[in-house]
């Protein structure tokens, strides 16, 4: 993907994962001349992706380790909640975990591709309950751009009409895969709990595109845009439930910013790529618009700078903080954009907890192929909103329910959790156990909101610098009692879904919250640190995600984001990043930016 540089560009975009691949495609399809720069290296799926390898052919049977934490053929390159040479620290005990990914398509590469729309509650969210922040647009605001991501990257799903849990445009979403017999269980027996199960939504082909309709609808009136999206969705195949999303997809069936949203971009001829480039600051002039931006070569460790009209920060949440907090100057002595002193406050993660149960029904089940998608085809959407409003709950925020078991190829877990159920077996008897209880084991886990505070931010650590030389970031953190409230509730729910099933619970079970909720940043869906809003004081953008102080300076990444509903964060961040792109189009074309 390295290409030669021109001389100007109109946009710079700092990152190629959901936001900056979203942005780079809309805008190189609407004719804007556009470098992208990416900190980690080049990095193709089709070719790279180990999707048929088995454990046996790995070291240490492909388990994970802390250089590759979710398994040595996981996609994730030169990444994870540890990075060689690039620290980051935590103060007063808080144990942040930042997860991050050197690669072309960052953490668009092993994700889990659930992909569910924020509500009309998850935009208006101190309105219904006093806390937190409302955002600057509505749900309904989004909605065009949350039908053009779906139908672009292809989300699989049902429409259910359930509360706060919306439903796209007709002929959008693809049609979910069967249910397996796990899902079935749990939905059968959730129905006494008044739990609702549904087809879940993720990005993940279950059939091709519809590739000539779908280009028309997006573009109905660029035929560059067309052409080239039409070709890029020709060239993916529907799933055919194979091997684990988290690999990577060489035959593009998943979504992943290299294989769906870079190559049509770059058939344009209106993007370059340069990786390996280590973004430090932005820069600006004696006006106070952005400039460029000055990143290290990690290949040659020389300092470089680029320049264009506009500059678009979409490094990930943390990292588009990171670099604000960097980019100091005598305009900007506290950082740049940061006059409402905003810049890293409020960053939240989603709100963890899970348990596991062994199911009696499941045992010495019949050989049966359950592979389908690599992840979930049915959850649990979040179903006590009413009992929030009325005050019943000590918590105010909801969570939705992932779940999943079944006979998938079994690992050292699998025989670890044998242990309580064999009785010490062991030779042709333990054979026996192992066909007995492979495929009877069911994990629950809870996704949930995290209602922003003061107490969680990021601020540049003074005595730390990375191997590059760029100040980095230490960490304050404190969960409220809503999410130690919500995460205790969690796992009395599971246990309450297993009894109700007729299994034992194989985990602990905590009445303190403290102890149920995940570690920060474990879930891996950190937002906010750089909150959009509707006035200067009170946040960092405006509601197209530009900066109030820098007209030319954007930030579509999930650090715009005012709250972070249970619903997965992707999804939206691409469908704010396509809204953002399209008012810098305008922009641009009216010459008022830049």
């Amino acid at each position: 993907m390295r290409r030669k540089r021109q001389q100007e560009y109109d946009v710079i975009i700092v990152g190629s994962g959901a936001a900056g691949g979203m942005c780079a495609y809309v805008l190189a399809c609407s004719g804007v001349k556009v470098l992208m720069l990416e900190a980690g290296r080049d990095y193709d799926p089709v070719i790279e992706t180990p999707m048929f390898q088995l454990p046996k052919d790995a070291p240490m049977r492909g388990a994970g380790t802390v250089e590759k934490p979710f398994g040595f053929y996981d996609a994730t390159v030169d990444g994870g909640w540890e990075v060689p040479g690039e620290p980051y620290s935590s103060a007063d005990g808080t144990d942040f975990r930042w997860w991050r990914a050197r690669m072309l398509g960052g953490r668009t590469n092993h994700w889990g591709r659930i992909s569910l729309r924020m509500g009309e509650y998850d935009f208006k969210p101190y309105s219904r309950d006093g806390l937190g922040f409302d955002w600057p647009l509505s749900y309904e605001d989004v909605v065009p751009y949350y039908d053009k991501t779906e139908a672009l990257i292809g989300v699989y799903g049902s429409n259910e009409g359930l509360e706060n849990t919306p439903s796209s445009s007709p002929g959008v979403l693809l049609p979910p895969p069967a249910p397996r017999a796990t899902e079935l269980l749990a939905e059968h027996h959730c129905r006494d709990l008044n739990i609702p199960v549904i087809p879940a939504h993720l990005a993940i082909l279950s059939q091709r595109l519809d590739a000539s309709r779908v280009s028309r609808e997006l573009w109905p009136n660029n035929a560059m845009a067309r052409r080239v999206t039409e070709e890029s969705m020709r060239s993916r195949a529907a799933c055919f439930f194979a091997t684990p999303c988290g690999r990577g997809c060489s035959i593009k069936a998943n979504f992943q910013s290299p294989t769906v949203l870079l190559p049509p971009a770059l058939a344009t001829g209106n993007l370059d790529i340069i990786t390996d480039a280590m973004v430090r600051e932005v820069t600006l002039n004696a006006r106070g618009r952005a400039t460029g931006v000055h990143y290290i070569d990690r290949t040659t460790r020389l300092d470089e700078h680029v320049s264009a009209r506009v500059v678009i920060l979409a490094a990930s949440a943390l990292e588009s903080a990171r670099i604000l907090l960097n980019s100091k100057s005598g305009l900007f002595p506290d950082g740049l954009g940061n006059g409402s002193g905003l810049v890293g406050k409020y960053i939240m993660d989603t709100v963890g907890a899970g348990v596991g149960g062994q199911i009696p029904a499941l045992e010495n089940t019949p050989a049966h192929n359950t592979d389908g998608a690599s992840a979930m085809h049915m959850y649990m959407p979040w179903w006590l909103y009413q009992e929030q409003a009325r005050g019943r709950l000590d918590f105010a925020r909801g969570y939705h329910i992932e779940f999943g078991g079944g006979r998938r190829m079994p690992g050292f877990g699998f025989m670890g959790g044998l242990a309580p159920f064999t009785e010490g077996s062991y030779g042709a008897r333990f054979k026996d156990d192992c066909r007995r209880y492979y495929g009877s084991f069911m994990s629950f886990d809870g996704r949930g909101e995290m209602i922003p505070n003061a107490d969680c931010y990021c601020e540049i650590d003074s005595d730390g610098v990375d191997q590059w030389g760029i100040p980095t970031l230490e960490f304050h953190w404190k969960w409220s009692e809503h999410e130690r409230n919500q995460a205790r509730h969690m796992q009395h729910t599971f246990a309450s879904i297993i009894d109700a099933m007729g299994g034992t619970v194989t985990g602990t079970i905590h009445d303190d919250g403290a102890r149920a909720i995940a570690a920060p940043g474990q879930i891996i869906h950190e937002v906010g640190g750089v909150m959009m809003g509707t006035e200067p004081r009170r946040s960092v953008l405006n509601q197209y995600c530009q900066s109030w102080e820098v007209e030319n300076l954007f930030v579509p990444d999930g650090g715009c984001f005012v709250s972070n509903a249970d619903k997965n964060p992707t999804l939206s961040i691409m469908a704010i990043a396509w809204r953002a792109s399209d008012y810098i189009v305008e922009r641009l074309a009216s010459r008022s930016l830049g």
